[in-house]
């Protein structure tokens, strides 16, 4: 009974440690993490450079092997310190911190020169590193739950900003078919209106007829119009959240790994167990 309750103190410390940042051990358990995220990135951003990679390629490696092997640890320990391991393996940072460290294990089978590409995929699949970040950064979380909560709102501006570029692409083939201007097809038109719409003009296709110059200057100036849409209703989710839902708790429930728990709060709104 007592080591039982033992084992249970200790993984609920670790749990504290690893998932939290209420305390010392906590804050200093993510400022590490954070410092061997940078250092990660660094290390990839310094392979892709030629020179650097031939001439440092053993140290770099060594500096690799060293953070994914810290990342393996890290990625089990969350496993073990966790009530439900699924929770966490299958949630966004769970497959994430998966991502980011089987690249380097995987790599040990490819070898030899028909496999350099595939080899050379599995490593850059380490840039997913960055996203590790996303749980340092409090605001990214109220960015997610934002989009999550207007997901339909932008899903039917989406689908009306689909329709309207078809709409123009046909009228622009419709009239600039004839003027051998690159309207070559319904496709390459609806492309062309994509392009202008969104306000990034490759100028690889141009209207060359009165009529089709005065629908695509119509067309640039809509697209200013279209581009404040999404943003406004990001923004207005986003502000109605903060005034709604400002929490400073960085408890994680060791049952289900829940977070966003209100300041107050003693039991996890998502499975009702207390929180440690």
């Amino acid at each position: 009974m007592i080591a039982k309750t033992q084992h249970k103190n200790w993984k609920s410390r670790a749990h504290e440690i690893i998932y939290e940042a209420d305390t010392p051990a906590g804050k200093w358990f993510d400022i590490t993490l954070l410092l061997l995220i940078l250092a990660s990135i660094a290390v990839v951003m310094l392979e892709s450079v030629t020179h650097i990679g031939n001439e440092y390629a053993a140290e770099l490696n060594i500096a690799e092997w060293a953070i994914t092997i810290l990342f393996t640890i890290e990625y089990f320990a969350r496993i073990i310190t966790i009530k439900k391991p699924s929770e966490y393996i299958f949630s966004f940072y769970g497959i994430i911190d998966f991502l980011s460290t089987i690249p380097k294990y995987l790599a040990i089978f490819f070898v030899g020169s028909h496999a350099l590409v595939a080899l050379r995929a599995l490593r850059l699949l380490r840039v997913f590193r960055i996203l590790k970040l996303a749980r340092f950064i409090g605001e990214g979380n109220q960015m997610m739950n934002a989009l999550k909560a207007s997901k339909a709102k932008i899903l039917v501006f989406l689908l009306a900003v689909f329709m309207l570029c078809i709409i123009l692409g046909t009228v622009m083939y419709m009239i600039e078919a004839d003027a051998n201007s690159g309207f070559t097809s319904i496709p390459r038109s609806v492309y062309w209106a994509i392009v202008t719409l969104t306000t990034v003009g490759y100028g690889d296709i141009a209207p060359t007829t009165g009529f089709g110059q005065f629908i695509a200057s119509i067309i640039m100036i809509l697209g200013y119009a279209i581009i404040a849409v999404p943003t406004g209703i990001v923004t207005s989710e986003m502000t109605r959240k903060q005034e709604n839902n400002l929490h400073l708790n960085t408890q994680r429930c060791h049952h289900c790994n829940s977070d966003n728990h209100n300041d107050d709060a003693e039991f996890c709104y998502e499975c009702g167990n207390r929180l440690i």
